[in-house]
């Protein structure tokens, strides 16, 4: 779970300016964040499926962003797959 710290943290590296919190980039990278911290836990606990489901979701979900990103701008889109170190998928 992102602790409120960790989460400004993420917010004030990808935003776009100073109250930002809701751009692509920012949800990009919160869902990021939140996904390696999930996939972590499933090293773990490799039956907990209820919590592989919601991972999934917000694999979907990032990748959706990621879309939207790409469609109304192809330079912020890659320059977030760029920061946060994303594969683009194929």
């Amino acid at each position: 779970m992102l602790t409120k710290t960790k989460k400004q943290r993420v917010m004030k590296e990808t935003r776009i300016h100073d109250k930002d919190t809701g751009s692509p980039e920012v949800q990009i990278a919160l869902l990021t964040k939140r996904i390696a911290e999930l996939a972590g836990h499933l090293k773990k606990h490799q039956k907990d499926n209820h919590s592989r489901r919601g991972l999934l979701q917000m694999v979907a979900d990032r990748q959706t962003h990621m879309a939207y990103l790409m469609k109304k701008d192809p330079k912020r889109h890659s320059a977030i797959l760029k920061h946060l170190d994303i594969k683009k998928a194929k």
